[in-house]
């Protein structure tokens, strides 16, 4: 019988591929049952806080259920941050090109990321990273829109956003600032940890002056539209 032809070798730019394929497939089953996990299990730890825990800051944070939140929590956060948080699917189109026409004005830089982002990205990524860390933000932000679901979202985000130096999560950060957990607050309390939110190692809700007063107190009296116009509707 004639011997068997040895199995010719795939050329490297093959395998290559093939090593990238093998590496992309095993990405996306890790981070969906990574994503899977976090429906049921609360976040342990962020990237953010293990940073804050080396450079000496120290990690504050006491998980509260969303059940247990007061609700003018989250209406803050959606009148603040994301008024159609519970119209779009993570994504707000309309809010990115109003801050691309807002900062091709100058002033002060504006973003258009909505709470489904931001959540994605402080759960699952670093802060840092430039357009790979918004690509990886946009393929986690579809994750966990179609894992979780908005209310999980909402409670994901107001327990790991960062809401002063070292502190993490609207019931925290709400012990720290007025003495109390989040079961209870008033519309100006949940305003001002609102306004805290997107600059909170520069902001303090604690007697706040200049733009976070003025960015609070608005806040606070839109908690009552978030109500009142069903806004928060995706929530109940």
């Amino acid at each position: 019988m004639p011997a068997k032809s040895a199995k010719p070798r795939r050329s490297w730019p093959r395998r290559i591929f093939g090593w990238l394929w093998k590496g992309a497939l095993g990405f996306v089953v890790l981070s969906v049952v990574w994503v899977g996990l976090y429906r049921f299990i609360n976040p342990p730890i962020t990237f953010t806080m293990l940073a804050d825990g080396v450079s000496g800051n120290g990690i504050v944070k006491k998980w509260m259920s969303l059940d247990e939140m007061d609700p003018r929590m989250a209406r803050a956060a959606i009148a603040g941050e994301d008024s159609r948080f519970c119209l779009h699917n993570g994504f707000d189109f309309r809010a990115i090109e109003n801050a691309y026409s807002r900062n091709q004005k100058g002033g002060r830089i504006r973003g258009g990321s909505t709470i489904s982002q931001q959540t994605a990205k402080n759960v699952f990524l670093i802060q840092s990273g430039g357009y790979v860390r918004k690509a990886f933000e946009a393929y986690f932000t579809f994750l966990i829109e179609n894992l979780w679901g908005k209310r999980r979202i909402m409670e994901v985000y107001l327990n790991v956003a960062e809401t002063g130096i070292g502190t993490y999560g609207a019931n925290a950060g709400s012990i720290r600032y007025f003495g109390h957990d989040a079961s209870r607050m008033t519309a100006t309390e949940a305003g001002r940890i609102a306004a805290v939110l997107p600059l909170p190692k520069k902001r303090d809700a604690v007697d706040p002056t200049g733009f976070v007063r003025r960015h609070g107190n608005a806040i606070a009296r839109y908690v009552g539209v978030v109500s009142g116009s069903g806004l928060d509707s995706c929530l109940k």
